[in-house]
């Protein structure tokens, strides 16, 4: 199987077997995707997929500044502009709804938020605010079994008003110490109920509201992402029942019939450490279905082997950064131009769309 040959994504057909990652890019003024982004999402349309920078599905999941939500009118339309620019380019683009839960300040979350999380657990660390710059992590409420069940119904009605923007499809950020990883996770779940404790218990939130999205959009639609054995946003990258409770959620999502699990691997310079188990197989092995991986993939060599090890999709991050015409480069062999990380997460076109 060849980097460069289309791939069968459910009903969509991918022009590639690349993937281009979610990159938090913090240029959503007032948390509204704009013309500016537009530009960059259809610049790099050449990918097989995009998959869009974390969307928070609510005014509660606001982590960063000036990251996009989907729950409000301007939001969506600024959404369907950029689904409208990508496919004119014969893109396809998913959607990553990202809710941060605790990983957050009280200066980025929108008037009427809420810092909410599983229990309530501080997460160490910092969180950067424009106002104030570097602060600490905002100490969450523990989320009652309404408030679980309000920000199910937020997924539903962010990946339904999506689809109709005319995305094509959702992604599920179950990874990087986010909302629904908080609730995986043991070190930032201690509750009691039927939400905490054992692994099912754990994986009930992200597995109902995976039942209510895919309800809601249809199963080819919705992806979902994972990151077995991270350590990102203070959650503990070890513990007892980490493989079978990762293996449950494949078979659960399996069963449900997903597009695609897409596997984070924050080794190397993101610093996580080795896996335990050989937990991307395993995964593999158990959902039998689109399996989306990578880390650090800086040629197309390197995206190659991902498919040679029996995956199916490649993701590449930071390299779509400074190369826009990224598999155009992977083709040709040309070397690729270095991003600028001090414009990562400024507001304006400087290093974002004029690489």
């Amino acid at each position: 199987m060849n980097l460069f040959e289309s791939y069968q994504l459910g009903k969509l057909k991918l022009k590639n077997r690349i993937v281009m990652a979610p990159l938090t890019r913090s240029r959503a003024i007032n948390n509204i995707p704009n013309d500016l982004m537009a530009t960059y999402y259809s610049q790099r349309a050449g990918a097989g997929l995009i998959i869009s920078e974390g969307t928070s599905p609510s005014v509660n999941g606001i982590g960063y500044p000036r990251i996009p939500g989907a729950y409000s009118p301007a939001q969506i339309q600024g959404w369907t502009d950029i689904a409208n620019r990508v496919h004119e380019k014969d893109g396809k683009i998913f959607v990553q709804l990202m809710h941060c839960g605790r990983v957050t300040a009280s200066e980025n979350i929108p008037e009427a938020g809420e810092t909410l999380a599983p229990s309530a657990v501080k997460a160490d660390g910092e969180m950067m605010t424009d106002s104030k710059g570097p602060v600490e992590h905002e100490t969450p409420r523990a989320m009652t079994l309404a408030d679980i069940e309000t920000a199910q119904n937020e997924y539903v009605n962010a990946a339904s008003q999506l689809i109709k923007a005319g995305v094509d499809g959702v992604e599920l950020h179950a990874a990087n110490g986010y909302l629904m990883e908080q609730f995986l996770n043991p070190k930032s779940n201690l509750r009691a109920d039927q939400y905490g404790g054992s692994f099912e218990n754990r994986a009930r939130f992200i597995i109902e509201t995976t039942k209510k999205v895919v309800a809601a959009i249809g199963a080819d639609k919705v992806g979902i992402r994972f990151s077995p054995y991270g350590a990102m946003n203070d959650v503990n990258p070890y513990y007892e029942d980490l493989k079978e409770l990762y293996v449950y959620l494949a078979s659960k999502m399996k069963d449900i019939g997903i597009a695609y699990i897409h596997l984070v691997d924050h080794r190397g310079e993101m610093g996580a450490p080795e896996f335990k188990t050989e937990i991307k197989e395993t995964i593999k092995g158990v959902f039998a279905g689109t399996i989306i991986t990578g880390g650090e993939i800086d040629s197309a060599q390197k995206a190659q082997q991902v498919i040679d090890n029996g995956f199916d999709l490649a993701y590449v991050g930071r390299a779509f950064i400074a190369n826009p015409d990224l598999i155009d480069k992977f083709k040709n062999g040309t070397s690729l131009k270095e991003p600028n990380p001090d414009t990562f997460y400024t507001a304006g076109a400087e290093g974002y769309t004029d690489y």
